[in-house]
C-alpha cells in the first residue's frame, strides 16, 4: 500500500473513531437499556470516553458544540478539567470557550452535580476555578440556587472559593448569603425573599407557597398539608413540566389538579414522551388538543426548513423493544413518534408518507407491541418513491432477521446506483457491546439520536457514517459547528 493510501486508511478508521463516540455520546446515558444493563451501558461508554479523550483530544472537546445528551457533555467537561495537564496552551483556551458555552446549556442540577464530583476528584485548579467562577457569576439569583440547590452551592463556595454574588441586582449580598449556607439560624431575618421564606417555611405555613415547588414538597409533608390543597395553592410556582406531572398524579380534570398547560410551547421529544404516558382513551378524547400541539412544536423545530426536504418516507419502529427501560420509559417510541410529525413538517406540503412497523397507520394511538419486520416496511416505503428515506429503530430486525439489510443493500446496489434516493438510518438505543449504535446495512448511513429535536442536524453528520469520509472532512464539519457555537455563546452573552 502506498503511504498515501496508508495515510486514508488511517484517516477513514479515525473518523470512524469519532463518530464511535458521537453516537455513544447522543444515545447513552449509562442508564439500562431495552437489551442492556446499566453496567454494561457505564462500562462501555468509560471505555470510549477514555479512547477518544487520549486519541483525539481537540475532537473530544469539539464534541461540546455537538448535539451530545447532557449525561455525556458533563462528563466531557469533568474530564477535560481533570486532565488539563495533556492540553497545550492554544488547546485549553479553545477547552475553556466550549466548556463555557456548554456549561451555560446544561440544567443547574448538572453543574452542580459537576461540582460534586471534580470536588471529589480533587480538581481545584485556577482555571477549573476560574471557569466556575464565571458561571456562578452569570446565575441569575443565587438566592434561588441556595434555596433549591444548598448542598450544590455550598460545595462549589468552600472547595473552590468561589465569590457569592452575581452580575444581576436580585442576588442577595454575599454575607447574608454565606450566613445561609454556612451558619443557618444566625440572622433572625433576610432581607432577600426567597431565604426569609425558607426560614420562615419552617413554622410557618403560608411562607411554603413562597418557595419553589420542590422545595415546597418538603415543606408541605412536614406540615402535614393536604396535597390537593397545597398543589392547588402552589400552582403558580410550578413549571410546565411540574404542572404535567402533577396533572398525570391527580388527573387533568380532578379536584385541586392544576389548571392545564399550553402543551404546543413543550419540547417536541418531551411532548411525546407525555402523549405517550396517556392512555389509549385519554389519547382519543384529547385527539385535536395534543396533534395540534405536536405539529405545532414539529414546525418551530423545522423553521426556515419546513417543506424543503421535498418527498419524504419515513419507517417507524414501535415494535415491543421500543418500550425501552425503567430508567428510559418509551423513550424510542417517543423519538419515533417526535420524528413522525418533525419529518411531516420538512417534507414538501402532501408529500410525505410513514409506516410504522406494526402495521398502524394513527401516530397518536401507536404503542410498543410485536416484532419488527423493518424489511416489510421498507419495501412499503421505497415504493413511494421518495427523495428521503429516513428510519428511526434500534436496528433489531427480526421478522424476518436481517430482511432490511439485505433490501437496502439490493436498492444502493442494484436499484438506485444514481443515489435518487437519501437513505439515512437514525437509532436511538446504543448497543454497548457493539461500542455503536446498531446499524442495518453499511451502505446506509447510522447515527445515533436522543432527542426528535436533533434530527436534521443528525440526517446532515449521518453523511459521514458511510465510511468515504475521512478526518479531513470531518475535522472541518467540527469546526464550521464550533465557531457557530461559540459565535451565538459568546454574541448572546456580550449583548
Amino acid at each position: 500500500m502506498t503511504e498515501s493510501g496508508t495515510d486514508t486508511c488511517s484517516d477513514l478508521i479515525a473518523a470512524e473513531d469519532v463518530l464511535l463516540f458521537v453516537n455513544a455520546a447522543v444515545t447513552s446515558t449509562g442508564q439500562r437499556e431495552f437489551r442492556s444493563e446499566a453496567y454494561q451501558q457505564r462500562l462501555s461508554l468509560d471505555f470510549l470516553h477514555e479512547y477518544v479523550r487520549v486519541n483525539y483530544r481537540n475532537v473530544y472537546a469539539a464534541s461540546l458544540a455537538l448535539d451530545i445528551n447532557d449525561h455525556n457533555a458533563a462528563r466531557v467537561v469533568e474530564q477535560l478539567l481533570r486532565t488539563a495537564g495533556e492540553a497545550g496552551a492554544d488547546q485549553k483556551r479553545t477547552e475553556g470557550r466550549l466548556i463555557a458555552a456548554r456549561l451555560a446549556l446544561l440544567p443547574p442540577q448538572r453543574v452542580y452535580r459537576l461540582f460534586r464530583a471534580l470536588r471529589a476528584a480533587k480538581v481545584g485548579n485556577r482555571r477549573t476555578r476560574a471557569i466556575l467562577r464565571e458561571w456562578l457569576a452569570a446565575r441569575p439569583d443565587l438566592g434561588h440556587d441556595a434555596v433549591k440547590y444548598r448542598a450544590g452551592l455550598k460545595t462549589a463556595a468552600r472547595h473552590f472559593h468561589l465569590p457569592l454574588r452575581t452580575a444581576t441586582g436580585s442576588a442577595p449580598a454575599a454575607g447574608e448569603l454565606g450566613d445561609f449556607l454556612f451558619k443557618p439560624g444566625v440572622r433572625p431575618r433576610y432581607e432577600h425573599r426567597l431565604l426569609d421564606a425558607y426560614r420562615r417555611a419552617h413554622h410557618e405555613q403560608g411562607a411554603i407557597y413562597e418557595l419553589p415547588f420542590t422545595v415546597a414538597e418538603g415543606f408541605a409533608a412536614k406540615h402535614g398539608v393536604e396535597r390537593s390543597a397545597f398543589v392547588e395553592r402552589i400552582t403558580p410556582r410550578m413549571t410546565r413540566l411540574e404542572r404535567l406531572r402533577t396533572q398525570r398524579e391527580a388527573g387533568a380534570d380532578a379536584e385541586g389538579a392544576p389548571e392545564r398547560t399550553d402543551l404546543s410551547a413543550m419540547p417536541l421529544t418531551r411532548l411525546a414522551l407525555y402523549t405517550l404516558s396517556l392512555t389509549i382513551e385519554e389519547r382519543v378524547r384529547r385527539r385535536a388538543e395534543l396533534t395540534h400541539a405536536l405539529r405545532t412544536s414539529a414546525r418551530r423545530v423545522a423553521g426556515p426548513y419546513a417543506g424543503t426536504w421535498g418527498r419524504v418516507a419515513a419507517v417507524l419502529d414501535d415494535s415491543y423493544s421500543a418500550s425501552g427501560s425503567g430508567e428510559k420509559r418509551r423513550r424510542p417510541l417517543a423519538v419515533a413518534l417526535g420524528g413522525h410529525f418533525l419529518l411531516e413538517a420538512l417534507a414538501a406540503p402532501g408529500s410525505y408518507g410513514a409506516w410504522w412497523t406494526s402495521g398502524r397507520t394513527d401516530p397518536l394511538l401507536v404503542r410498543p407491541f410485536g416484532p419488527t419486520p423493518l424489511g416489510m416496511r421498507v419495501v412499503d416505503a421505497l415504493e413511494y418513491a421518495p427523495e428521503r428515506l429516513v428510519l428511526v429503530s434500534d436496528g433489531w430486525d427480526n421478522a424476518p432477521p436481517g430482511l432490511a439489510g439485505e433490501v437496502l443493500r439490493v436498492w444502493r446496489t442494484r436499484l438506485d446506483r444514481e443515489r435518487r434516493t437519501t437513505v439515512v438510518h437514525l437509532n436511538p438505543v446504543y448497543d454497548a457491546d457493539g461500542f455503536d449504535v446498531r446499524r442495518l446495512a453499511a451502505s446506509v448511513p447510522t447515527a445515533g439520536i436522543r432527542d426528535a429535536e436533533d434530527l436534521p442536524a443528525l440526517v446532515e453528520i449521518a453523511q459521514f457514517a458511510e465510511g468515504r469520509t475521512g478526518l479531513a472532512e470531518l475535522q472541518a464539519y467540527l469546526d464550521r459547528r464550533i465557531e457557530s457555537f461559540l459565535h451565538e455563546y459568546e454574541g448572546g452573552r456580550a449583548t
